[in-house]
């Protein structure tokens, strides 16, 4: 058998084998990975999302990584700190020249001294949240945190509670980080090596936005270092500018549309064991709602699991045509039948999986 097909393989049995709780041995629940923590709870990715996130118990929990000045794996969605932080009250004049106030630009130390909120819209001093109705914004006390501190973290309740609860880090912008002189993929499979992250069977996948980096991870990177972890290619959108690339003499974004081809599925899974898109990429729209565009089937049948993101419970975040959140689950559960799913309310998907998906029309007898 081919080495990749052996892979794929052995993938396939490691996720069947890390059934939901609840739902039986023989059970092919999608994977529940934690979007940055329960977030639509606390403010994401503070270790105290990750320890409520924890306590519902999913397969997964996420940890976004960028770099500071000096080095260290920080653990936020954006390379920029001015939506989830009081960097421009803290630091006013340390923005570029674009207006961004970047964590590349900021030791741990200086890091260390924010207040960590919900993501908010707008000027500091007007913000508004992006999610009415979460935490409220600027109550209590959160601080950002490195990547070393929420892997003891989620290691020590794994040995406290008993549980073997994974971690799902996504390398964000490597051309950013590149750009500013720094191997964040070198660093973060460092620290992943250091804490017992080396194989299959280390409760992990690796993702990122960058296929040329996903590429140099699996054929340079990771075995120079002995290491072979699951990679997980995720699918933007061109317009969101995930990842710039030079094109005479200027930064452009990257095209994306070639990884929802059969032949783009085809190469993704010469180096990577899923696909993490847009859950709306999985389907095509029409008077009568949502439908399958096919696009999961497809990917599937090149071996490579299917993790979409993001599902989120807040009324303002479901499509009309489910109706609701478990109208929206049961489609892409029995319908479509991805493989995972990123969620920012794990205990809801968790327990429609337990209790209501095999209600769902296509659900597995």
């Amino acid at each position: 058998m081919h080495i990749t097909n052996c892979r794929r393989l052995f993938v396939a049995m490691i996720l069947l084998a890390m059934a939901v709780p609840g739902l039986g041995a023989e059970s092919t629940a999608p994977l529940v990975i934690a979007h940055r923590g329960a977030s639509g709870y606390l403010p994401e990715h503070t270790l105290e999302a990750k320890s409520l996130a924890y306590g519902m118990r999913p397969d997964f929990i996420e940890q976004d990584l960028v770099l500071s000045r000096d080095g260290h794996l920080i653990v936020m969605h954006d390379i920029y700190l001015d939506q989830v932080t009081d960097v421009a009250k803290v630091f006013p004049d340390r923005a570029r020249g674009d207006g961004h106030f970047y964590t590349i630009d900021f030791t741990l130390a200086e890091l260390k001294q924010l207040q960590v909120t919900q993501v908010f819209e707008g000027p500091i001093g007007t913000a508004t949240p992006k999610y009415p109705g979460r935490f409220p914004l600027w109550k209590s006390s959160f601080e950002l945190s490195t990547f070393e501190e929420e892997i003891e973290l989620i290691q020590g309740l794994n040995q406290s509670l008993g549980y073997d609860i994974g971690i799902y880090p996504e390398i964000k912008k490597p051309w950013f980080h590149h750009r500013e002189g720094q191997d964040i993929a070198q660093k973060t499979l460092a620290a992943l090596k250091r804490y017992g992250y080396s194989d299959r069977s280390s409760g992990v996948f690796l993702q990122s936005f960058d296929a040329e980096e996903l590429q140099r991870i699996d054929r340079k990177l990771m075995p120079a270092m002995d290491m072979d972890l699951p990679l997980v290619q995720l699918v933007a959108s061109t317009s969101w500018g995930e990842k710039r690339v030079q094109q005479a003499g200027h930064w452009v974004n990257y095209d994306y549309d070639w990884m929802l081809t059969p032949g783009g599925l085809e190469k993704i899974a010469s180096y990577a064991e899923g696909i993490g898109p847009w859950a709306m990429m999985l389907v095509k729209t029409g008077t009568n709602g949502i439908a399958d565009n096919g696009l999961t089937k497809s990917a599937q049948s090149q071996g490579l699991e299917v993790h979409p993101y993001t599902f989120r419970a807040d009324s303002a975040q479901i499509p009309e045509a489910p109706g609701d959140f478990n109208g929206l689950l049961c489609f892409f559960v029995g319908q479509l039948r991805v493989d995972g799913l990123f969620t920012d309310h794990p205990d809801k998907v968790i327990d429609f999986l337990e209790k209501e998906a095999d209600r769902c029309e296509g659900a597995p007898p």
